[in-house]
């Protein structure tokens, strides 16, 4: 019986964090954030997604070492934030 017990004690614990986790996305999804920001700013995102694309393509066409490829992907990470956070600004 206590296993029992123990059963439906753990599946209503796990209900109500799960409903308060959606709930915490959900306030956090409403949040403005940077992309949404440049978006409503009327910049588009190509900057982005081109960056993303021109990564993967290098990526592919990169050397077997590593280092190489951390460049690529750091050099791209900052020109997507300086984008993102350029638009915040306007």
């Amino acid at each position: 019986m206590s296993d029992s017990l123990d059963a439906r004690m753990r599946d209503e614990i796990d209900d109500q964090v799960a409903e308060a986790f959606d709930a915490y996305l959900a306030d956090r999804l409403a949040e403005p954030g940077p992309l949404r920001a440049s978006l409503a700013s009327g910049r588009s995102a190509r900057v982005v997604l081109g960056t993303v694309g021109l990564g993967a393509l290098a990526t592919a066409l990169a050397p077997t070492a590593g280092t190489v490829v951390c460049w690529i992907w750091g050099a791209i990470a900052v020109i997507d934030l300086v984008w993102l956070l350029t638009a915040r600004r306007r």
